[in-house]
């Protein structure tokens, strides 16, 4: 249903346009009418303030992201139907969970509410009630929003697990009419193992640390337990594994040794500046198109998640037809 222009907005949107630069960040948004009716669905009432909760946090990036203050005004008016189309929805799909008389475990929202006061606001109910009371909301209003949202998630993921699998002609012929978008350039596998000075240590002393590396790796060590001991980098904790990397995301001395490796070999240990590096190769892979048996499980997720958002169109459309929705 396609939503009527409003004309608070409107006069709101002409005051915020004019001072966008202005704002702090940190502002939010505020509806003039905050005890309005913005729909009503079936029985149930979504007023402004439902939506100012809603809208809130999301204005200080729109604002960061806007151009100029029509781009504002553009960005604020999209957002607005979007979330008010959501409450709508919310309301339609919790409906049809009562309808099929399904049930919420208590387990689940009690669990749920246990994540979001350790996970949010650190285990401090104080912390978590002040901020219950910023949005004019109680306890009980917060657990029944929670509810709600949990059951709009169960409901959206059944959806999609109902979908049947992708056929494999279907993934072969996405494949075929996608093929540029499987364009990979020449990149290999690597780990690594970095050696930089510590404190006063001489040059002498970090190269008799890289032979030692070297010594072991020839006695038979492998060579990510070598980088866990040794390496001074990041990824030592992940046995100094940087995953796939192309020849433009290593320096130029690195990408010419790493490149001419063979998978399953390693080098010599390579001076850059004060560090040294000893590169292995996991494996490499050619530029050119990927072949199909390395992208099916990445192309069967595409298309289940298109056939996921399709049907779920189709469902809430149905939601939206059958039932008594308006919009002030």
């Amino acid at each position: 249903m396609k939503l009527r222009p409003y004309i608070w907005l409107t006069l709101l949107l002409a005051v915020v346009a004019g001072r966008v630069a202005a704002q702090p960040v940190h502002n939010i948004w505020e509806p003039p009418y905050k005890q309005g009716i913005a729909s009503q669905v079936e029985d149930k009432i979504i007023t402004f303030e439902d939506l100012r909760r809603e809208m809130g946090p999301l204005i200080p990036r729109i604002r960061e992201e806007s151009r100029s203050p029509n781009d504002f005004q553009a960005k604020i008016t999209e957002l607005y139907r979007e979330v008010l189309q959501n409450l709508v929805d919310r309301v339609l799909i919790v409906k049809e969970f009562a309808r099929k008389e399904y049930r919420l475990p208590p387990s689940v929202l009690e669990n749920e509410m246990d994540r979001v006061l350790i996970e949010d606001f650190g285990n401090d109910r104080n912390k978590f009630l002040n901020h219950l009371r910023s949005q004019g909301l109680n306890v009980r209003e917060f657990r029944k929003d929670l509810e709600e949202r949990i059951i709009v998630s169960i409901m959206r993921g059944q959806l999609k697990k109902s979908q049947s699998e992708i056929s494999p002609e279907r993934i072969e012929k996405f494949y075929m009419e996608n093929k540029i978008h499987f364009y990979e350039e020449e990149s290999v596998h690597l780990r690594l193992i970095m050696l930089k000075p510590i404190a006063d240590e001489t040059p002498d002393l970090l190269r008799q640390n890289g032979e030692k590396v070297m010594a072991e790796l020839k006695a038979g060590a492998k060579f990510e337990d070598l980088a866990k001991k040794y390496s001074q980098d990041n990824r030592k904790d992940k046995g100094g594994d940087w995953g796939w990397i192309r020849r433009a995301d290593l320096r130029e001395e690195l990408s010419e040794v790493g490149f001419l490796l063979q998978p399953g070999t390693y080098s010599q240990p390579i001076k850059v500046g004060e560090q040294i590096f000893i590169l292995y190769s996991e494996a490499k892979r050619s530029e050119g198109i990927q072949p199909l048996v390395e992208v099916r499980d990445r192309i069967e997720n595409i298309l289940s998640n298109q056939l996921a958002k399709q049907t779920q169109s189709a469902w809430l459309e149905r939601l939206r037809k059958d039932a008594f929705v308006k919009y002030y």
